[in-house]
């Protein structure tokens, strides 16, 4: 297991502070405020922690209400709304300076047997094709305003080898192209076999990379090059299947539309062996600067 991989493992083990009260750190961002997948990752894992073992997370829903500061501890709440004879629902609430941030609700099931059927996988380039963050990142440099940049985004990408199979936004300023986007995604190391802890990882790379197809369709090539300033706003997950956040997964995005100041990416992401796992679903903040 990578240091990085190490060190984002301890982000997501809460302090419990009380039965359903408990506290995060954050870690640097690429931007001067908290990263949206962390916030979600740790409220899965606050609700993840009052409920029994045998329930698995199926859904989660969330807002996103404020910028967070990294440099201050985050409050969970959690509220325990239902628990059913199959269905257990908590909500959670993340507070820093004494107003909540993020607002997620999460749904986990026990599991059954029922009707199967899934989309195909679409076709993709195996993963070890693909450069790393480390060999592509750099074939940029010149586009960044700030060197600075290059290192914080491969710092965010210690933890998780996250491969693009085409050019990123950024690589293509100026070229609009079709509002698709694929990247295969894994942890740097191997994890244990725990459900919730791969569902929590899932999330946290979750939005990492979704509205890079909102870009596309623009040819721009968002914060990192500062033609657009963006952020998340609502984001929501479904988990169909199991599978291993350390075992590679295909995240498979494009944007039906934006309007509004706002842009709507939605994604799949397979197992290797073409299992849908995820569905995922975000709206963010899509603005030109003036």
């Amino acid at each position: 297991m990578s240091q990085a991989l190490e060190s984002l493992l301890d982000l997501l083990d809460l302090e419990r502070i009380e039965q359903d009260i408990f506290r995060g750190q954050s870690r640097s961002a690429v931007v001067p405020r908290v990263f949206g997948g962390q916030v979600a990752a740790q409220a899965l894992v606050a609700a993840g922690r009052t409920v029994p073992e045998d329930r698995l997370a199926h859904s989660l829903h969330a807002y996103f209400l404020r910028a967070g500061d990294p440099g201050a501890p985050i409050v969970y709440t959690v509220d325990r709304i239902r628990d059913g004879r199959s269905f257990t629902t908590r909500r959670v609430v993340a507070v820093q300076h004494g107003q909540p941030i993020f607002h997620l609700s999460a749904s986990f099931q026990t599991y059954e047997e029922g009707m199967e059927h899934q989309a195909d996988m679409p076709p993709a380039p195996a993963p070890e094709t693909l450069p790393t963050a480390a060999e592509m990142l750099p074939r940029y440099a010149h586009l960044f305003t700030e060197p600075v940049v290059i290192d914080r985004l491969l710092e965010a990408r210690e933890a998780v080898d996250l491969r693009y199979v085409d050019a990123p936004p950024f690589g293509t300023v100026g070229e609009p192209r079709e509002p698709r986007s694929q990247v295969w995604f894994r942890t740097n190391g191997k994890l244990v076999d725990d459900p919730l802890l791969h569902v929590c990882l899932a999330t946290y790379v979750s939005d990492m990379t979704l509205l890079d197809s909102v870009l596309l369709a623009h040819g721009r090539g968002g914060w990192v090059t500062g033609d657009v300033v963006g952020a998340s706003l609502d984001h929501a997950m479904w988990f169909h299947r199991p599978f291993r956040a350390d075992e590679w997964l295909l995240y498979d995005q494009e944007s039906p539309s934006a309007s509004g100041g706002r842009g709507l990416g939605q994604a799949r992401i397979y197992t290797q062996d073409g299992q849908l796992a995820i569905s995922v679903i975000q709206e963010g903040v899509v603005r030109v600067p003036r």
